[in-house]
């Protein structure tokens, strides 16, 4: 089998501070992947990695066959990203920052007006199109970020907890596109600390804790094997060794 995302041993070390530990892990095409993991867990860090934006101290990773480090300039066409803090530049408008995304990807003027009002339109942000960035609530920008991670019809999403600051309409519609994004053969790579949204949307997940890649599988097949009875809450508080309550 051929896979979109490949990680093989992948390890960033911050001088004696290891923030991700060996991850090994294959995504084939068309599987939304459930990367959970607490805070401090390492899971921004990877996605980072998968970027080309930091260097790996050990091990690779390749997304469709790249290095995500040599091919990255390339690999760009390919994947969508959404980070887990969106900031834009305060004084340029929701329109410019869609169009500027759109033409360094390589988007003629006639396919960037049609696919930006499109976005926009779908994103609820038709009225706050011309508005500078600056006066976008931290939901809006986040919903503008989904806009720019979409707007060259990527086939493989890294998406840093994407329903973060959004109502529950406009997450509800982040949920159902990301389904049908899979549905049509795209990858997604979704790092979010919301166990029941992973449990309801992913084919797989992997656990990660202290930078270590602690479990992988089916929601089902991890609730079978390390939790008879129990939810992926459940799965995730015995791997991690925490509880509710801390």
């Amino acid at each position: 089998m051929e896979f979109e995302i490949e990680c093989e041993n992948l390890t960033k070390s911050f001088e004696n501070f290891r923030a991700v530990d060996q991850v090994t892990l294959q995504i084939p095409a068309g599987e939304i992947f459930g990367f959970l993991g607490p805070n401090g867990a390492g899971k921004t860090t990877t996605i980072r990695l998968l970027m080309g934006m930091l260097v790996p101290t050990d091990g690779f990773a390749k997304i469709h066959g790249m290095d995500c480090l040599k091919d990255r300039i390339e690999l760009k066409r390919w994947i969508g990203y959404l980070p887990d803090f969106p900031t834009f530049h305060d004084y340029l408008r929701g329109s410019e920052i869609l169009n500027f995304v759109g033409q360094m990807q390589g988007l003629k003027k006639n396919e960037l007006k049609e696919k930006t009002a499109e976005l926009f339109e779908k994103l609820d942000l038709k009225e706050a199109a011309d508005e500078f960035a600056v006066n976008y609530s931290a939901g809006m920008k986040r919903k503008l970020a989904l806009a720019c991670a979409q707007i060259h019809d990527p086939q493989i999403f890294l998406l840093d907890e994407p329903t973060n600051e959004l109502d529950p309409i406009a997450s509800r519609e982040v949920q159902n596109w990301i389904l049908s994004s899979a549905h049509s053969g795209k990858t997604i790579f979704l790092s979010t600390h919301l166990l029941e949204q992973a449990e309801k949307l992913c084919h797989r997940v992997g656990i990660l804790h202290n930078g270590k890649l602690l479990a992988i599988g089916t929601p089902g097949e991890l609730e079978e094997h390390l939790c008879p009875g129990g939810s992926l809450e459940e799965v995730f508080f015995s791997v991690t060794n925490t509880s509710i309550h801390g």
